[in-house]
């Protein structure tokens, strides 16, 4: 059987990757477009998985996987994009790494799981540690960002905890097609309605959407839905503090940004927080589905 620090690591790949959104959003991909990009980036990889897997969800679970497709990708991505766009990314950061604290209250509610001072001390500290890795004495706040890098981070955590409470008897891979597709389709009417067409799309666009689609999609939910089956939501929802610290290091490693000893520190405190995230004391819970 995976051991359970086998299951963490490989987890953590798909927060790890999801930070590279940034740098391949501004570097390949068309300016202003959040929701088209949100769409082709979901949508499409959907369709592949469902074309792999060949089936679809009984009747019965139709609702709650439109609710997770909506969770986990159409209100999520909307809402990070649109934060990206009103507030500085260091503020959009900092303001969605208070997800991992809601997931802590959120499983006591839908899963049972008991409020452990550990795991709300290792959010606390992830939260400093982002604020040190991106924030800026001199950053701008805008309200309308502010609430949706709120409603991002509210969002990430219900579809967290949902898709942990919610597990349909079919494998990761037919459980992350299901919900791409439905949160694909509920993004195409709000796209198509609110943003003009695309340009025509150069080589380095088609680069940016099929790794945003195949790998920062596709591939990493898979993982990420594997995990949230298999582990603690506590010990989930801190992963995605790798997200800023990939961003940083690679807009350092590609784009020649400055990295300085307050980020170098934030790294160090972020890190620290996810080691202790998984020290607090393991509780198993099993999903509602099981029970």
């Amino acid at each position: 059987m995976t051991s359970r620090t086998t299951d963490i690591l490989l987890t953590a790949t798909a927060p790890a990757v999801w930070g590279s959104t940034y740098i391949v959003t501004t570097e390949l991909l068309p300016a202003n477009y959040p929701l088209t990009v949100a769409l082709l980036r979901a949508l499409p990889a959907g369709l592949l998985l469902l074309a792999i897997v060949r089936q679809l969800p009984e009747r019965a679970w139709w609702g709650r996987i439109l609710l997770l497709g909506a969770l986990n990708f159409s209100v999520l991505w909307a809402m990070l994009f649109l934060a990206a766009y009103r507030l500085p990314g260091g503020v959009a950061a900092t303001i969605t790494s208070v997800q991992p604290l809601f997931v802590v209250f959120l499983a006591s509610v839908f899963l049972g799981s008991p409020v452990r001072a550990l795991s709300v001390v290792a959010a606390v500290v992830g939260i400093g540690g982002v604020a040190l890795l991106v924030l800026t004495p001199n950053a701008a706040l805008d309200a309308l960002g502010i609430a949706a890098a709120i409603a991002a981070a509210v969002s990430m955590a219900f579809g967290t905890v949902l898709s942990r409470r919610w597990q349909p008897p079919v494998s990761a891979l037919t459980f992350t097609a299901w919900q791409l597709t439905a949160g694909g389709l509920l993004l195409l009417p709000v796209a198509l309605l609110l943003e003009p067409p695309l340009p025509a799309l150069t080589l380095h666009n088609w680069i940016g959407f099929g790794w945003l689609g195949l790998v920062g999609a596709a591939l990493t939910y898979i993982v990420w839905f594997r995990g949230v089956a298999r582990l603690e939501p506590s010990t989930v929802a801190p992963l995605a503090f790798l997200s800023p610290v990939t961003a940083v290091i690679l807009g350092w490693a590609l784009l020649g940004q400055a990295l300085s000893t307050w980020q170098v520190l934030g790294i160090l405190v972020v890190i620290a927080s996810i080691w202790l995230s998984q020290h607090a004391p393991k509780v198993r819970t099993a999903p509602a589905g099981a029970r």
